[in-house]
């Protein structure tokens, strides 16, 4: 997935990505196992690395001894395979000592590319239920989610693939969870609609899905929703998947509607905005409409002048007038979403 075209500046901290919201808009080797020991050292160097304590003990077998007749013999057990010819295995043929292999490989590798081969191919396996178990038995997780912290962008991009595939097993998630704030970090930091956030978003939609660690990411919903408004219709899609996640759960939900949200969120419901975005904006203000505030928690948030009650829930709101507009959508399913929100 690219991009998607020009690089976006970096955006510094929250502040800054708001201030660029309201003005003019807001800018990702293998080493091969060394197989065989010091026997087949021995062998290739003659023994001239031995000590001379070695080079001492050394006796001529007699002819018919067992020692004379296997000494020409090669070593019994086969050289380990390499990870190069794992790469090359199809992800769902892969064996736990396959697996143990590739994560020793990636350990001890320096080459980004051969990082890359490596984690690619560690996330293709953790598509597999069996492979997620195994990878986290051999506490590959924490092996593999070092490498949020690699300085090359495609590491990081292959690095949150694997994550997240290996995040589709609730077992995992107790582990991965420890990743969330500089998962956040990386969205926040990186290039708007870049790999880098896409695969942050993918990661914590995973993360999201059950409510056992969405009080996780309540603090994040300002993020969330200034992401909704500079990116593109791709990157606005994944954030409102964790949007969704979030206001499903009435638990938080009083923080997120004092999150801090940009006014031109209310620009999105409109019918120019992508179906595929509308439908999931549309699922994320039905659940905010649901939450019934008291009078005294809803007066202490219309002191607060640009939080997400403010913007999308209270009175003076703009919503329930661009929802009407929308009942007039040439999508069944979206007049649907509106007609649901409005009664």
């Amino acid at each position: 997935m690219s991009d998607g075209g020009s690089i976006t500046p970096k955006i510094g901290s929250m502040k800054t990505l708001l201030g660029i919201v309201a003005g003019a808009g807001a800018s990702y080797g293998i080493y091969k196992l060394i197989s065989g020991g010091s026997w087949r050292r021995y062998k290739r160097s003659g023994g001239s690395n031995e000590g001379p304590a070695s080079r001492s003990s050394q006796v001529s077998p007699r002819p018919d001894s067992l020692l004379a007749k296997v000494s020409g013999l090669d070593v019994v057990c086969p050289p380990a395979e390499k990870a190069d010819d794992i790469i090359h295995h199809s992800a769902g043929n892969l064996e736990p000592k396959h697996l143990k292999t590739l994560l020793a490989c990636l350990q001890t590798s320096t080459n980004t590319p051969d990082r890359c081969r490596l984690l690619l191919t560690l996330g293709n396996a953790a598509a597999f239920t069996i492979n997620q178990n195994v990878i986290r038995e051999c506490e590959g997780i924490p092996i593999v989610g070092g490498f949020l912290s690699d300085p090359a962008p495609e590491v990081k991009v292959q690095t949150l693939n694997a994550l997240n595939n290996l995040c589709m097993n609730i077992q995992n998630q107790e582990q991965l969870k420890v990743y969330v704030p500089q998962v956040l970090e990386l969205i926040e930091m990186s290039p708007v609609n870049s790999d880098l956030q896409l695969g942050a978003l993918r990661l914590l939609t995973n993360l999201s899905v059950t409510d056992k660690h969405q009080h996780l990411l309540k603090d994040s919903v300002t993020l969330l929703l200034s992401l909704l408004v500079v990116g593109d219709s791709t990157l606005q899609v994944q954030t409102l998947k964790v949007l969704v996640n979030l206001s499903s759960n009435p638990d938080i939900m009083d923080d997120i509607v004092q999150a801090q949200a940009p006014a031109s969120v209310m620009l999105l419901f409109d019918a120019q905005t992508a179906s595929a975005v509308l439908l999931r904006l549309l699922t994320f203000a039905g659940n905010l409409k649901a939450w019934r505030p008291s009078v005294q928690v809803a007066d202490e948030l219309r002191r607060k002048h640009d939080c997400l009650f403010r913007v999308m829930l209270d009175e003076s709101s703009e919503l329930h007038g661009r929802l009407v507009k929308l009942l007039s959508h040439p999508d069944g399913e979206i007049r649907a979403q509106v007609a649901r929100i409005l009664t």
